[in-house]
């Protein structure tokens, strides 16, 4: 009796998300034949705001990219750094996952140089984790202002 109750449920949910699809079918003219089904995304619209997507929050200034080594980053991980305030706080966004939990360390900090690492730190006994990713914004403090340091990017993946 319970297998009945989830199969009924099952297919209600089925016939739900089937009625909340946005495809609309349309007939073909050129062959004489049935309707075509075509789909099409729900907003094919642009944003009116082109910074919109943008991960700086307001009032933070992207490092130039000139100014930023992300050689030893991974294809894929988010590369945009930026200052606030004074210079003297530097964000970026992380990347973690499951049961991990992303930081940022300021490993060395010199008149030339900022070396960042963006640490994903997952625990050694996990259990189950979600499959999921996240970018959570990250920030770290500076010993002085950015200015025109080069700033250095890096990831490492740890665990405890």
């Amino acid at each position: 009796m319970r297998s009945l109750g989830t199969a009924l449920g099952a297919g209600a949910l089925l016939l739900a998300l089937a009625g909340c699809a946005t495809s609309q079918p349309t007939v073909d003219a050129g062959d004489g034949g049935g309707p075509t089904l075509t789909t099409s995304p729900a907003s094919t619209s642009p944003s009116a705001d082109p910074d919109s997507t943008s991960p700086v929050p307001p009032g933070g200034r992207e490092v130039p990219k000139e100014k930023l080594d992300a050689a030893a980053v991974p294809e894929g991980t988010p590369k945009t750094v930026w200052t606030e305030g004074d210079g003297r706080t530097l964000g970026l966004i992380g990347q973690e996952g499951g049961c991990g939990k992303a930081s940022v360390e300021i490993t060395e900090q010199n008149a030339t140089t900022v070396k960042v690492v963006v640490v994903e730190t997952t625990p050694k006994d996990a259990e189950v984790c979600t499959m999921d990713i996240r970018y959570p914004p990250l920030t770290a403090a500076l010993d002085a202002p950015l200015g025109d340091r080069q700033v250095v990017l890096s990831t490492r993946q740890d665990q405890k």
